[in-house]
């Protein structure tokens, strides 16, 4: 009978996970499929708790090791729902990228954990682990479940130190250019080559040895895989190892024969593949290429030695003036938009020069942040208003007819030389065309290159002017002015 309501509560579940993934879809329904996910998972822990509980007390007299695990297992719930808790109310929105990239390594880390576990509790000299046994073989599924168990333990391993390799990118605790090591190719492909191997020695003949040396080259295969692309792909390496993971949750629930972690894994890596996909065609490049190593340069400066000549700077009160005549408007925000925290003080902007008739629109890069749809939430918690939210493709005809563009914290995803300079590494890249309108003004903290390390021929056109020092504090001082 549990077994049963249990199994209609995962189908339940996964319809609401199902949901979850399309209300995300659009920003009106975001907020909807945030709920529908949230019940989701709740419904999957209720039903997984009591099939734990009826485990251990279901045939009478529960056992002294079954007490042992129900009591492990609410006290690392406890102390995750603690952590998780903690957490939320903690980090910022800036803060978003490179946590969500540590919790892909948690998933990376459970699954080969399960994948260990698993591995002992079918081959091990334990009373259970032979009965176990047995049981594979009689349904002749030996073969089979070693190669879910390799695979799983393969794809979390990667995806654990990727996803820490990410995280250490993404909070600038490790540079962000890429690590160019000779014949990298190379020793990406010998990984893979050795593991499959490894792989036909462990289906064949089931050992600690092959899986162990598994692990630890997928370990490096996963470091070396994340730390050999460079910075300007971060938001679709993020998107990656959200895929990773979903792979590694699903090999789980092969190895847990738990249908839910299946479908709930499929769903995670299928989504986390296209949105790869779709980035990788706004990038205009190819998802083969992004694993291959480095957009941008190899640490050095791209374009620097370069004479562009001398930039032109303004004053928060000039830029006020500007936009008070202007009668289209178009603001570009970028990762320092984030950093400074100036979404709030932005929206008060839009507000004031749209309440004085002026058309202000924002026009978002898909890969603007660093993160897949960073400025589309910084700029939804701020309350902008969703039509005035323009993707790239939508906005990018209308920069002849704007008066004045506003590049608050953006750097690559405005750089002509994506479309002007063949030899640049983000040649061919789509970028948000802002020189076309009549005034350009950017804010920045300095001259600096962004995270692709690839420098900005904008900066130093003739309709461009600088307006350098914190975002959130300049857009104050220009909403003072006005």
């Amino acid at each position: 009978m549990l077994s049963t309501v249990v199994t209609a509560a995962y189908i339940v579940a996964a319809l609401l996970f199902i949901l979850s993934l399309a209300g995300l879809s659009k920003h009106e329904s975001a907020k909807h499929g945030n709920w529908f996910g949230m019940a989701g998972m709740t419904i999957a822990l209720l039903a997984t708790i009591a099939l734990v509980i009826d485990g251990v007390y279901g045939e009478g007299e529960a056992t002294d090791a079954g007490k042992w695990g129900l009591g492990v297992l609410v006290v690392t719930m406890a102390l995750g729902g603690l952590i998780g808790v903690r957490i939320a109310r903690r980090v910022e929105m800036t803060g978003m990228p490179e946590l969500i990239a540590m919790m892909h390594s948690f998933v990376g880390l459970a699954a080969v954990l399960v994948g260990y576990n698993t591995f002992l509790a079918s081959h091990g000299d334990s009373p259970e682990a032979v009965a176990e046994h047995q049981r594979l073989e009689s349904i002749d599924m030996v073969g089979i479940h070693n190669g879910e168990v390799f695979i799983g333990v393969f794809i979390g391993a990667v995806t654990f130190t990727g996803s820490i390799v990410a995280y250490l990118k993404l909070s600038a605790k490790m540079k962000s250019s890429p690590l160019v090591l000779p014949a990298r190719h190379w020793l990406n492909l010998l990984a893979v080559l050795v593991s499959i191997g490894l792989c036909v020695w462990f289906v064949v003949s089931p050992s600690i040895v092959p899986l162990g040396i598994m692990t630890v080259i997928a370990l490096l295969f996963g470091w070396h895989l994340v730390a050999s692309i460079g910075g300007g792909d971060m938001p679709v390496v993020v998107s990656m190892l959200n895929s990773y993971s979903g792979w590694a949750a699903a090999a789980a629930g092969f190895m847990l024969s738990n249908d839910l972690l299946i479908v709930t894994g499929a769903l995670v890596g299928s989504s986390g593949a296209f949105l790869s996909y779709i980035m990788c065609k706004a990038m205009n490049r190819s998802f083969i290429s992004v694993i291959a190593g480095g957009f941008g340069s190899d640490g050095q400066v791209t374009g620097e030695d370069k004479d562009y000549g001398e930039h032109r700077e303004i004053q928060a009160e000039q830029v006020a003036e500007l936009l008070s005549e202007a009668s289209s408007v178009v603001i570009a925000p970028g990762y320092g938009m984030a950093v400074a925290q100036a979404q709030y003080p932005v929206a008060d902007l839009t507000a004031q020069l749209r309440a004085k008739g002026v058309d202000v629109r924002f026009g978002i890069h898909p890969v603007a942040g660093r993160l897949p749809g960073h400025m589309n939430v910084l700029l939804a918690e701020a309350k902008v208003p969703y039509d005035v939210v323009l993707e790239m493709d939508e906005i990018n005809d209308d920069f002849p007819e704007t008066d004045v563009v506003l590049v608050i914290g953006a750097n690559d995803t405005v750089n002509p030389a994506a479309s002007e300079d063949p030899g640049s590494p983000i040649a061919g890249m789509p970028v948000l065309e802002v020189w076309n309108a009549k005034d350009v003004i950017v804010f920045k903290r300095s001259m600096a290159t962004g995270y692709a390390g690839v420098q900005n021929p904008l900066f130093f056109r003739d309709n461009t002017q600088m307006l350098f020092g914190d975002a959130k504090d300049k857009v104050g001082e220009i909403l003072k002015a006005l």
